[in-house]
This record gives C-alpha cells, structure tokens and sequence, in this order.
C-alpha cells in the first residue's frame, strides 16, 4: 500500500509476504531509519533504535547483544524482577482487603506501571528511581510528543514548516528534562557505588566501564549512555512491557473459558508453594500461549518504526497468502498449540519486534518482565469485574501512539485465594 504523508511517499508492508521482501530479502536496502526532525533533535539518532544504518549503529547493536541484553544479564535481575512482582501482590492484597464490607476495584494499569518502572530501574541503577512521579511524567510527556508526526517531519525540505511548528521547541524542552533527569540518576548511582562499595554490576555499570576502556572505534560518550538507557530501556523496555501485561490480563477478563483454563494451569503446577519464581515459568505452556495470543492481537507496537530504502530495489506484491486465520480479532491461545512460533518473526506472520537487523534486541529483557507477573496474579488472586460488569461489555478500544495503550483504565476486583 502506498501513501503520501506530506511529501513523504510511504510504503505499508501489510502482509507476510511484503515483510518478507523487506526485512529478509532487500533488509540491506532497508535497513536505515528515516531522520525525522523530531529524533534529531531529542538526540535519538544517537540511540540505537533510531541510528543511521553504518558502523556507529553497528557497534551498538553489538553492545546492546554481547553485553547489555544477554540472557546471562537478563536471568542477572531475576531477584529484582522477583522482589518487585512481591512487591506488587502486597500492594494489591492490601488494597483488596482494604473495603471491610467486599473486596474493592483497584486500578491494574497504575498497579502495573508501578511494578515495570521499579524493576527496570533495579536492572538499569541497582534501585528504584527515588522520584517516579517524575519518571512517569517525563515518559508520560515523550510519548506523546513521539505519538504524532509534525510538520517539519511530513514537510523535511520546507523552513517554513520548521518555524511555524511548535512541536520543535517543545521536543527540545522535554529532551532537556530528561536528560537532566538522566544526569541526576547516573551521578546518584555513582556516589552510591563509591559509599556502598558494591561489586553487582547494572547496566549504567556496564556501559560506564566501556566508557573507561576506549577500546571502541567510536568512543561511547555520555550522551550516547544517556540516550541508550532513554530510549531503550525507560520509553522502550518500561512502556512496552506494562502494555503487553494490560492487555493480557483484559483478555483474560473477556474471556472466562480462558481465565479458567490458564488459572487451573498455575495452579495445578505451583500447587504448594507460597509464591511465583521465574524456576517456575517453564513449565506454565497455556500461559505462554495466552502471552503469544496477546501479542498477536495487541502488538504493543503494531506499525514497528519506519525504514528507510538506501538503495534502489524491487519489492514483490503484497499478497495475502492462503491459510489466514478464520476468526483473525478472536482470543484464542489454542492457535499456537501445534505451531513453532516465537518471537523472532522467522515466519513474517507474527513481527511483534521487527526482524532483520533492526529487530529489537531487547525483546527477552521486556517479556522477562510479563511471565512472572502474569502468572503470580493467576496464582494468588481470583479476579472479578466490578458489579454489573458482564465480559462482554470490557471495554478494548485501542489508543495508538507510539504503543497501543487501552483507552479505559482496567478496573478489576481482586480476591486472595493464596495468601501473598
């Protein structure tokens, strides 16, 4: 499909096989990022997930895959992400048992922003960020400037539409919010390793310690370590991750046959113990089921980000192949009973996280962030719609951004079943 944004003309690759072309066959020729106005000048083009394609980006996709995102380094923060989730099923428990007369209705999307944050806080500085409402405000503030194009973006060759927009001036201001935020956060972490003397080391740990080597054909600057923390982790991995969790559990809630399903499953195979470890996860099939299912049908980024052709090339048509799913906006996790599928898009049905050199690289530390949280709200709690609410009547109207949020808080009514 092509469309014209502006001047802009846009290719949408909607089908398997035009992603294919794109991502596989000429992922070469596409493997650049449009350098819109609006990441020049947040600084983004310094991020991994905006960089021109070349040996700069080339060398920190490197460090993001051999230092920042191995799985040694993602099981490395199972105590805080374990530590966290306990966290959260107090705070639930408590607000549960809060109402003397029956069990009260309690915000999941506040509830689960909260837990994402302080976990990747804990991986990104070794603690909790100390002002959150600040955090939120801030990433709050970037999504929104991020979710709409601008002028100077639709019209790159006009001055005019640079000078009339206020987006610029706007994005500038935010960025300098959040790179002093950064700065703070950083030099806090630093004094805390001086006092403290502790050796586990985070991932501002490990980028500062390649910093200090310079044995890098372009020196890692810390503008570079601010913008990949920025980018990356806090709007990336934080954002992505609670929105991966809201819809999971919407779902679930609209659909009962699978809240039975995937809560008997949890319980059966935790049977005896006081609480969720990722030791644990494995061996949970239908819930995984139920997080591929989510996925499918709410990708947290559903238009991924935009390439850009380096070079001339022939994309084959976009048709739509035989054996499309019959009840394609059905929640059904059964689908992926008998189909090898993960999260790598090496079928190009299922592109949850780009593929190709730009896949996201941070796939496994975002999801590390979803099995145990799901899985330890199934297996503590039963849930309820507030009263007169009826599955069917959930609300699932989509918000598009830069992730597709719900429209509506998700209200739900937790009760104990195993004691937190």
């Amino acid at each position: 499909m092509l469309l014209r944004f502006g001047e802009l003309p846009v290719v949408v690759a909607s089908s398997p096989a035009a992603a294919r072309e794109i991502t596989k066959t000429h992922d070469l020729a596409f493997a650049t990022r449009p350098a819109g106005a609006a990441a020049r000048l947040a600084g983004a083009g310094e991020a991994i997930t905006n960089a021109a394609y070349g040996d700069s980006w080339r060398q920190l996709r490197k460090i993001c895959v051999l230092e920042l995102l191995t799985a040694y380094r993602v099981r490395s923060f199972r105590a805080a992400r374990e530590d966290e989730a306990a966290v959260l099923l107090r705070a639930l428990a408590v607000e549960s048992s809060s109402s003397s007369s029956s069990p009260a209705a309690v915000d999941l999307d506040d509830n689960i922003s909260a837990y994402v944050a302080d976990a990747t806080a804990r991986a990104i500085i070794g603690e909790r960020f100390k002002d959150k409402e600040r955090f939120f405000q801030l990433m709050e503030e970037g999504l929104k400037l991020f979710s709409r194009p601008s002028l100077p973006d639709l019209f790159p060759s006009s001055r005019l539409a640079m000078l009339v927009s206020r987006r610029p001036g706007q994005i500038k201001r935010q960025n300098a919010k959040m790179m002093e935020f950064m700065d703070t956060i950083i030099l806090e972490h630093q004094l805390r390793k001086v006092n403290d003397g502790d050796k586990e080391e985070d991932l501002i740990d490990v980028l500062l310690r390649i910093q200090r080597d310079g044995d890098k054909k372009f020196p890692i600057s810390m503008d570079n370590i601010k913008n990949v923390v920025a980018v990356r982790f806090v709007y990336a991995g934080s954002e992505t991750s609670a929105t991966v969790l809201q819809w999971a559990m919407s779902e679930i809630m609209r659909n009962p046959r699978v809240m039975e399903k995937v809560q008997d499953e949890v319980r059966r195979v935790l049977k005896g113990q006081d609480r969720v470890t990722e030791d644990c996860l494995s061996s949970l099939h239908y819930l995984h089921l139920v997080i591929k299912e989510t996925l499918r049908l709410h990708p947290p980024v559903p238009l991924l980000l935009p390439r850009q052709c380096r070079s001339p090339c022939q994309i084959l048509g976009f048709d739509i192949p035989i054996g499309a799913m019959d009840a394609p906006e059905e929640f059904m996790p059964e689908q992926f009973e008998c189909k090898d599928v993960d999260f790598k898009a090496t079928d190009f049905k299922h592109i949850r996280f780009g593929a190709g050199r730009r896949m996201c690289p941070g796939s496994t530390f975002g999801l590390a962030n979803v099995d145990l949280v799901l899985a330890s709200r199934l297996y503590h709690f039963n849930w309820k719609l507030p009263y007169g609410t009826m599955p069917e009547d959930l609300d699932m109207t989509e918000v598009l951004g830069v992730t597709t949020r719900r429209k509506a808080d998700l209200l739900l009514v937790p009760v104990i079943r195993v004691p937190v």
